[in-house]
């Protein structure tokens, strides 16, 4: 299986996860994800009154540089150990 494909089959996976995640874990699967499909951010950080929006703009920030292999690998990585934590 190409990196690609386990990376789309984990996002789904993530999905079906039987309890949530810490909000900081989401917070770390969104960054590597967002790094992974898009790329460094390139988006404006949401006001001080959008804290959900905010929170996410951040851990997507702290990915910059990293490359779009290495955020799918770090991604797949924690994405398996949080589906094995939680269960699906």
């Amino acid at each position: 299986m190409s990196q690609q494909a386990e990376f789309e089959k984990i996002a789904e996976d993530v999905k079906k996860m039987k309890t949530r995640p810490s909000d900081l874990q989401l917070l770390d699967l969104y960054g590597f994800y967002k790094q992974a499909v898009v790329g460094d951010i390139n988006i404006d950080k949401p006001g001080m009154t959008d804290m959900k929006g905010k929170a996410k703009w951040e851990y997507w920030n702290t990915r910059k540089g990293m490359s779009k292999e290495d955020a799918m690998s770090a991604y797949i990585a924690l994405a398996k150990e949080l589906i094995q934590k939680h269960g699906m």
